[in-house]
């Protein structure tokens, strides 16, 4: 039955990086669904013998399931979400399954988004940078085209938050960092997006998927790329370098 290991279940461990976005979608999840779990940060710079032994792609998030005195070890993102859909309650997958299809094609849209961010924060020069800039737009673009087909809001599902908003809370997380150096231009245009987005940045399940010195730690992490974008942080001046992030 649907709901039985939630009932059983002794422990769950949220194995975690502070600055993992694919960590964040599951502690949102965990949140919106009202499930205690232990969270626990390991540095994957030096990864622990302990996480190495039950990792198999050495990466964050790991859920460890500990029930009946036996221990089950999830990893992948997707998979940890959908494991929780299926044992948890308060589902936030749509009920239909063609609605459900569309939001886990825009889940993978997000991840997508990820990996763009990523090559935008990696870029090298100066035309590296405005091509990735304009790529990222590009993609934004495509879910404010999105949201207009199912107006409404605040939530990509109109009035209901789903799996696709937890995806998105920890993109938008990286905007803010962005918005932070510079002003790049990347959601002009997008009111949707940027209304989708402000509404995220207050959901409470989203606000404390990471520690209060998260934009801290991010920061750095930017600032230590050796990337352009990381030239620019240092022509910023340090005391500014933090100061709050552009308004969505």
């Amino acid at each position: 039955m649907k709901h039985e290991i939630c009932k059983r279940a002794d422990k769950l461990i949220l194995v975690s990086h502070h600055l993992c976005p694919y960590v964040q979608r599951a502690a949102i999840s965990l949140a919106e669904k009202g499930v205690p779990f232990e969270r626990v940060d390991i540095d994957l710079a030096n990864k622990p013998d302990w996480f190495k032994a039950i990792s198999p792609l050495g990466k964050v998030p790991l859920l460890r399931v500990q029930r009946n005195g036996e221990e089950t070890v999830i990893f992948e993102s997707a998979v940890i979400l959908e494991f929780l859909e299926e044992t948890q309650a308060n589902p936030l997958h749509p009920a239909d399954p063609y609605a459900r299809a569309r939001h886990r094609a825009w889940i993978e849209f997000g991840s997508a988004t990820l990996n763009a961010i990523g090559r935008f924060y990696s870029a090298s020069t100066d035309a590296g940078f405005l091509a990735e800039s304009s790529a990222l737009s590009a993609m934004f673009d495509r879910l404010e085209a999105e949201l207009a087909d199912e107006p409404g809001g605040p939530w990509f599902a109109s009035k209901h938050f789903s799996l696709v908003d937890a995806v998105y809370g920890p993109v938008f997380r990286y905007l803010d960092a962005f918005d932070r150096i510079g002003d790049f231009g990347i959601l002009d245009g997008k009111p949707l997006v940027r209304a989708w987005r402000k509404a995220l940045s207050e959901r409470p399940s989203i606000k404390h998927a990471v520690a209060p010195d998260y934009p801290q730690r991010l920061h750095a992490f930017l600032q230590a790329r050796g990337s352009y974008l990381s030239g620019l942080i240092q022509q910023n001046d340090p005391a500014t370098a933090l100061r709050p992030a552009l308004s969505a």
